[in-house]
Order: C-alpha cells, then sequence, then structure tokens
C-alpha cells in the first residue's frame, strides 16, 4: 500500500508519494551524481538521481497551484495556465489547470495529480480549490470539500474538526494568496475550500478512517516534492550512500527518514550533504550494508513513530508492511515510571503522537526511551561491527522529543 497510506512518517497526517501536474521536478530535486571526470557526490540528491526514478509534487503542492490560480482569476478575470508557484526550498514549478470556472466573488481551479514512477492510490486524482472572496478582516479559511475529510480523533497535528490540510500545504496556501494580493490589489481574505475527486472512495485504500480521519483524502506534503521509492532501487543508492561516504573518509553518517530529520541532523551534527543517508522506510538496508561496510559512528534520525517500530524490532518502517505498536509503547512507558491509567491511555491512543503527547505530560520520556531502545536493535542487527551508534527521534516539527547516548558495538 503506498500513496496517502502511510501514518508515521514526516508529512504530517499521512505519507504519500506521486506527482501533480506539469512537468516533473526531476531538475529541482535531483542532483548530484557523477560529475564531471567520474568523481562520485552523494548524499540525498545523489542517491535520487542514482534510482533513475520521477520525482513529483505533492497534493499540497497541487491544491496551492489551484489555489493560486482560481485567487488570481477572481482579481484578473483570468486564470494563468500553466501556474507557478514557490516551494519551501525554492523550486518553482509549472501546473496545468484542468479546471476553470469563474462565478459571482468565487472561482474554481483543478489540478489532476500524476503519481510519477511510484505507485499510489491517488494517481489522476483530480485536486480542485475553490476560492471565495470574505469580507475584510476574515483571514484565509480552510475548507474540507468533497473527497477532502475531516479530523475526528486527537493525535494529529490538526485540532479535531478541522479539514485534513496539513499545516504545510495550508502555509503554502496561505502565502501564495497574499503574494497574488499584494501582486493584484486584494486583501487576502478568502474562502479556501479543497475538494478531490473520488477522494472520499480512494480513501478507503488508506489509513485514514483508522485515524479518524472520514469524508475523504489528505493534503498532504512538507517540501512540495514527493521523492518516489522503489524498494530494490532505493536500497540500492542507500548502498551507493554509503560507499561514497567511506571513499571520502567521512567517519560519522547519518540515516534520516526524510528531509526534516536530515535537517535535524545538520543543525545537531554539522554533518555534511556526503554524510546523509535518505534511508526512508529502510532502516534494515542501511544498518545491514553499515554492517559489512563499517564507519566510526552512524545517526539513525526521524519521527517518533517511525523510530518506535525500529525500537520494536520492525527494519522495514513502512505503514503497510509495519505498524506502531501501541502496546509495546505503554510497555516502554511503564520502565520509564508510566502508571496503569497512562499505559491503558497510551494503548487506546489514536497514533503514536498520541501516546508520545500523553507522556509528555506526565513527564514520561516515552521518546528517550524509544531512542535507546532502538539504538538497542540497530546494534543487535550490527552484530558487532566496529560501529558506535546513536538515535534521534522528532516530531512533524523537527523538534527533538527523544534521544540515546552514543554505544559502540558490544
Amino acid at each position: 500500500m503506498s500513496g496517502e497510506s502511510s501514518v508515521s512518517g514526516e508529512s504530517g497526517v499521512s505519507g504519500e508519494v506521486g506527482t501533480g501536474g506539469g512537468a516533473g521536478p526531476a531538475g529541482a530535486a535531483a542532483g548530484g551524481g557523477d560529475a564531471a571526470g567520474g568523481a562520485a557526490q552523494g548524499g540525498r540528491s545523489a542517491q535520487l538521481k542514482h534510482t533513475g526514478l520521477r520525482p513529483g509534487w505533492t497534493t499540497g503542492a497541487c491544491a496551492t497551484a489551484a489555489t493560486t490560480a482560481a485567487y488570481t482569476a477572481l482579481l484578473t478575470g483570468g486564470f494563468p495556465d500553466p501556474v507557478t508557484i514557490t516551494l519551501p526550498r525554492g523550486q518553482t514549478p509549472a501546473f496545468a489547470l484542468a479546471v476553470e470556472e469563474l462565478g459571482d466573488g468565487q472561482a474554481t481551479a483543478g489540478v489532476v495529480k500524476d503519481a510519477g514512477d511510484d505507485p499510489d492510490v491517488t494517481h489522476g486524482a483530480l485536486v480542485r480549490v475553490t476560492v471565495r472572496l470574505l469580507p475584510p478582516g476574515s483571514g484565509v479559511v480552510f475548507r474540507a470539500g468533497p473527497g477532502v475529510g475531516t479530523v475526528t480523533l486527537p493525535g494529529l497535528p490538526l485540532e479535531v474538526g478541522e479539514p485534513a490540510v496539513n499545516p504545510v500545504p495550508r502555509r503554502m496556501m496561505r502565502d501564495h494568496v497574499a503574494r497574488v494580493a499584494a501582486e493584484h490589489g486584494g486583501s487576502g481574505d478568502v474562502e479556501i475550500t479543497v475538494s478531490v475527486d473520488d477522494g472520499e472512495e480512494i480513501a478507503r485504500s488508506t489509513w485514514n478512517v483508522r485515524l479518524g480521519i472520514l469524508g475523504g483524502l489528505s493534503i498532504l506534503g512538507t517540501t512540495g516534492v514527493v521523492v518516489p521509492y522503489s524498494c530494490s532501487a532505493w536500497i540500492d543508492s542507500i548502498r551507493r550512500g554509503v560507499d561514497v561516504a567511506r571513499a571520502a573518509d567521512l567517519r560519522h553518517v547519518a540515516g534520516c527518514t526524510g528531509s526534516t530529520s536530515e535537517r535535524t541532523v545538520v543543525a545537531e551534527y554539522g554533518l555534511p550533504e556526503l554524510a546523509l543517508l535518505d534511508m526512508g522506510d529502510f532502516a534494515g538496508a542501511v544498518l545491514k550494508y553499515v554492517r559489512r561496510h563499517p564507519v566510526e559512528r552512524l545517526t539513525v534520525c526521524g519521527g517518533f513513530a517511525k523510530l518506535s517500530k525500529l525500537a520494536a524490532g520492525h527494519l522495514d518502517l513502512h505503514s503497510g508492511r509495519s505498524q506502531v505498536d501501541k502496546p509495546f509503547l505503554a510497555r516502554l512507558a511503564r520502565r520509564g515510571g508510566a502508571d496503569e491509567e497512562l499505559a491503558a491511555g497510551i494503548e487506546a491512543a489514536n497514533t503514536g503522537l498520541g501516546a508520545l503527547q500523553l507522556c509528555m505530560a506526565a513527564g514520561v520520556p516515552l521518546g528517550d526511551l524509544v531512542a535507546v531502545t532502538a539504538r538497542d536493535q540497530a546494534l543487535a542487527v550490527l552484530r558487532g561491527a566496529p560501529v558506535a551508534v546513536d538515535v534521534i527521534c522528532i516530531d512533524r516539527a523537527g523538534a527533538v522529543v527523544g534521544r540515546s547516548e552514543v554505544l559502540g558495538p558490544r
């Protein structure tokens, strides 16, 4: 299961792979590879290029493009097609419009999502956005249209009752509304209704209902760019990354589950790009290859929920192949001083994040316990290889919520 099925990654409510309208972002997101003269380059961008897979755009990027086009049409009378947006890392993709509807006080634009080189349940889905003018001072208001879910349970990065439009896509849409308003003389006070054709049906192939997201899909993305994963190609790229780091005589590398954890280890340790391994869900691939090709130190950094799976003994962290084990988290919490009432609350929590929040409120260091246990699991996989390991758990914003000490081989 892919696309909107992952619930524990760094993308927020649920994970996502695939591309949106317009040309794929390979040029903007890839880079790296073999430089002139055959000198190998490494890091996340080189890994992507090495796979030969085409990356793409998130549903959040598609919704931002549709929002920009619709609001521009409201203020100017014409839809920009293609419509260009700016992503959080500075890429400026252009999206073709599949829908253009201009009415009295509102406009609708739509972008078709292309899943690119990774299977995705949202492939071909039409993301529509209707922008309606509001009185000055109203701000930007988000609504869930047909096919977009509503949050009904706590433990997600959105309040109960809110449309399942994740925080970064919301920020992107607000920023682009402000830019269009500044350029064309609008107030920036609008209602944004995001819809996905057949989204409620598509969502039945995801974990949204289990998370209490009812009525449809989630609008996702932290960078606007999605990285497609083919197991064999990505594992091969991990191995290449380790080889390049060793050839550069780097003694400290980091296996990261995504771009947010990558930024965290750079901030923590000042690691160069060559030291960064985008392991995605393939923690086992990193550990087994480093076991055969050791480096002096390995930091594993990722979202709390994903690394709780590693702590529980899972080496494949994909939501379709492993799930957060809340009874396991409850057992860890008891070791940290949790009483039975708190343990029961952890087992009943909607998500791993919800369990973590309960423990943080009670002063139980569940994040540290997960990090230490994940480190010990990693050392067990390394089987005495001369590699020291530490683990850092982060929340969706990149804040460190748990960490272990560095420990060498046993």
